[in-house]
């Protein structure tokens, strides 16, 4: 009898043992499937949210108010863009994080891509370059827009559109250029953000090369940069 009673407290205790065995591993799919089903709700809000973020204009900075001063200022285009290419983010930023801009001198940067896109740039967008991030604002301004073609509506009427080209027929010393310019002229500067070839466009009124050498639009904005910060002693 005490051999049986043995056998048959084994045997309960198997079945125990198997019973708690299944229990825990159904308690493990049961956690795993409510895990999986969790993440695939957050995917869902995570996709939404991001399906909600405009890609193309970033509203919350206001753009800069229209100066009343008679300061002059700059414009830059930028021609035959590819949004694809690395190098156009580092012209923009060295025209957004130059003394210039931040002395306020900076009237309007312009894109134009090769699909023929125009967008309009505030020179406000450095801080979204800077922080990655854009605070909200009541304003209905726009840092990043696209308007329509063609990019000589929005150039004041008293300005020289200046396009910089290695081909161009002369060869320029940069500051001495822009130390001739007249001050009742608003110097426009048109620079190719391709990544070879020329721009070719039909409103320019002087073709320049500042360089015996290729350069890159970057390099070239810096230039301009430094030779107008050198004319109007902004340090």
């Amino acid at each position: 009898m005490a051999k049986g009673t043995k056998r048959k407290n084994r045997d309960r205790d198997n079945e125990e043992e198997k019973v708690a065995d299944g229990v825990e591993r159904l308690s493990h799919r049961e956690v795993e499937e409510k895990d999986k089903d969790n993440r695939n709700v957050e995917g869902g809000v995570e996709e939404k949210i991001l399906d909600e973020i405009p890609i193309v204009e970033f509203a919350g900075i206001p753009v800069q108010p229209e100066k009343q001063d008679t300061k002059q200022r700059v414009t830059f285009i930028l021609e035959r863009a590819s949004l694809e290419v690395a190098k156009v983010g580092k012209a923009l930023l060295t025209v957004l994080d130059s003394p210039l801009n931040k002395a306020g001198r900076l009237h309007s940067l312009y894109v134009q891509t090769e699909r023929n896109v125009l967008i309009q740039i505030s020179p406000q967008i450095l801080q979204l370059l800077q922080k990655l991030s854009v605070r909200a604002s009541n304003g209905p301004d726009k840092v990043l827009r696209t308007v329509k073609n063609p990019v000589t509506n929005y150039l004041p009427a008293n300005c020289r559109r200046i396009g910089l080209s290695r081909s161009a027929p002369r060869v320029v010393n940069l500051r001495d250029y822009v130390n001739a310019a007249s001050d009742d002229e608003h110097l426009v500067f048109v620079v190719g953000a391709m990544a070879h070839g020329k721009i070719n466009v039909d409103y320019i009124d002087d073709f320049i090369s500042v360089s015996e050498f290729p350069l890159s639009a970057a390099c070239c904005i810096g230039r301009i940069c430094n030779a107008v910060e050198q004319k109007w002693k902004i340090l």
